[in-house]
């Protein structure tokens, strides 16, 4: 009996390599660098962890539920007033990492019951030693000459005062790039990081060289100042990152780990993340950037140009002499920078977590609903409207702030002739975006102002000596009588649906009068137009007279360049 012969191979598929997942970095949250820093001398401590683990254990004895403390706790054991003890709780809750913590969404009135964490205090309290990297000099100084003028208002005062401060107020500054900020922010936590970690963690007797070891929970506040994850990604709870926490059970926590093993795993995976920078910032240099690349360098962008990443900000950079309309489906992410835009309107009408607007000048700026913080810095005679949770303003001069804000407007710097004024704007979706993001409609706070000191430490330049305390200049309000509506245009006839009819926040009765009184006597000025006994040919004079002093306004205003993008449409 024959065999059959063996059946012919069947030609095998070729090989799908196996999808791997995109290597995952550490990165520092920017937040708490960007929108946490308090120029406050009493908070800022410069011996390391020896004062602060001295304040940790006295917070620590107030046996709060939780380890949760409020202003008052923190007022005695800071020495500092009761309103800025109130000022470090909001700010924290402004840039917590967790938006499931309570004192995130709290309402104001709750915000003291419920209070903060010790050990996010602590980390909070620990970076306000951290400076920012130097403003550089824009690229093109000739560029933005036209829009950023050499002389100004101030030119007399400014000659009175010294060298470097006048350095500093004419200095035409460029925000250092994402990278440069990043590497920045790391090399700082890789130097303090071993002071951060035993500031959260225990000690254990008899441990030896381990007498420190770090427990999950703790292990997770260090959420606050970092994060793993790349861009298209979800950012990760730190823990599952690490392999000592990694497939712990929510029912059993793990056992608590040593420190020292901590400080070296993030310590090299900081290293590599430093690595990484380098070798795209090099890579740049030779001309091989990729199309992923998510950072931006802010002097090189070409001018208005929008950029997005689902990790990092969207920037709005380099409008000059235009409009400028986003709306909520067109911005990727929460967190937006409007940089060195000049003699422009710009509307970002969408729910945003966090904004930014820098080396701005001769502007309008309207940002929609701001749920956590607004910095505005380095400004000239720009005018910004904002509903906003809490609003920060840094370095700017004569500029007014048409605010709905629930917290005080915080004023620090080197700042001249500002007013604020209460909201003035609306648009459709403006009421479902302050809902979306957390503002209410009452308190607005927009006319209660708290300057802080006139320099800011975490400057990294250097300060004359003995003015560190000095007061800054605070903000006036405005003139009821100057005080007037702004008018969003409807951009996108038929797709800008929603249920705001007017301004959502109540306008002070000395503001309501003054507007019901130019409304009126606009209206008094059409109808003697229209009745006028005039002859017809007298008539169009008259309007032809009116159109000329209209069209001459436009021009001076700027306001013309908004018919014309509006015809653009």
């Amino acid at each position: 009996m024959t065999s059959s012969p063996p059946p012919p191979e069947q030609p095998q598929p070729p090989q799908q390599p196996s999808q791997q997942p995109p290597p995952s970095y550490i990165h520092p949250r920017r937040e708490p660098f960007e929108h946490g820093l308090i120029p406050l001398p009493k908070l800022i401590f410069t011996d390391g962890s020896q004062t602060l683990t001295l304040i940790r254990d006295k917070l620590l004895q107030f046996n709060h539920p939780n380890n949760r403390i409020n202003s008052a706790n923190l007022s005695e054991t800071l020495q500092i007033s009761n309103e800025h003890a109130r000022l470090v709780i909001d700010v924290i809750a402004s840039v917590l990492e967790r938006d499931e913590d309570p004192v995130v969404n709290a309402k104001p009135e709750e915000v003291d019951l419920i209070g903060v964490n010790v050990f996010d205090l602590i980390i909070f309290l620990y970076i306000q030693s951290y400076k920012r990297l130097l403003p550089r000099g824009h690229k093109d100084s000739a560029a933005v000459a036209d829009v950023w003028p050499s002389t100004s208002a101030f030119d007399g005062f400014l000659s009175a005062l010294t060298p470097l401060q006048l350095v500093r107020s004419n200095s035409r500054r460029s925000m250092p790039s994402q990278a440069d900020e990043e590497a920045h922010q790391l090399s700082y936590l890789q130097k303090h990081l071993g002071n951060i970690i035993s500031l959260l963690a225990d000690s254990v007797e008899g441990e030896g060289e381990d007498s420190l070891v770090l427990s999950m929970e703790k292990f997770e506040h260090l959420g606050f100042l970092i994060y793993f994850g790349e861009k298209g990604s979800e950012k990760t709870p730190l823990s599952q990152n690490a392999p000592f926490f990694a497939n712990s059970d929510p029912d059993m926590p793990a056992a608590p780990v040593p420190a020292s093993q901590v400080h070296d795993w993030i310590s090299q995976n900081i290293s590599d993340a430093l690595d990484r920078i380098s070798e795209r910032a090099a890579a740049k240099e030779n001309g091989q950037s990729s199309p992923s690349d998510q950072d931006v360098l802010m002097t090189d962008a070409s001018p208005t140009k929008i950029s997005a990443s689902t990790k990092g900000p969207s920037f709005i950079e380099g409008i000059s002499k235009q409009s400028y309309v986003k709306q909520a489906p067109e911005l990727k992410g929460s967190y937006v920078k409007v940089v060195n835009c000049h003699e422009s309107v710009i509307y970002v009408l969408a729910p945003l977590k966090y904004a930014t607007i820098y080396g701005c000048s001769d502007a309008t700026i309207v940002l929609g609903a701001v749920g956590k913080a607004v910095r505005i810095e380095h400004c000239e005679r720009v005018h910004v409207i904002s509903a906003a949770k809490r609003i920060c303003i840094a370095n700017c001069r004569e500029c007014i702030f048409f605010l709905g804000v629930n917290q005080q407007p915080l004023i620090v710097g080197d700042n001249h002739k500002l007013q604020v004024a209460p909201y003035n704007t609306f648009y459709p979706q403006l009421e479902e975006h302050m809902k979306e993001v957390g503002i209410e409609a009452t308190p607005n706070r927009w006319g209660e102002p708290v300057a802080l000191g006139l320099i800011d430490p975490h400057d990294s330049l250097s300060h004359p000596a003995g003015v560190s305390d000095c007061q800054a200049e605070s903000a006036a309000r405005l003139d009821p009588d100057q005080f007037t509506n702004f008018l969003i245009p409807n951009w996108l006839e038929g797709q800008a649906s929603g249920s705001t009819k007017d301004n959502p926040f109540s306008l002070p009765d000395v503001y309501l009068s003054c507007q019901r009184r130019n409304e009126s006597n606009l209206v008094e000025v059409r109808q003697m137009l229209r009745e006028a006994p005039l002859e017809d040919s007298k008539k169009k004079e008259l309007s032809s007279a009116l159109h000329v002093y209209f069209k001459d306004w436009l021009y001076s205003s700027g306001n013309i360049r908004q018919l014309y993008c509006l015809q653009g449409e």
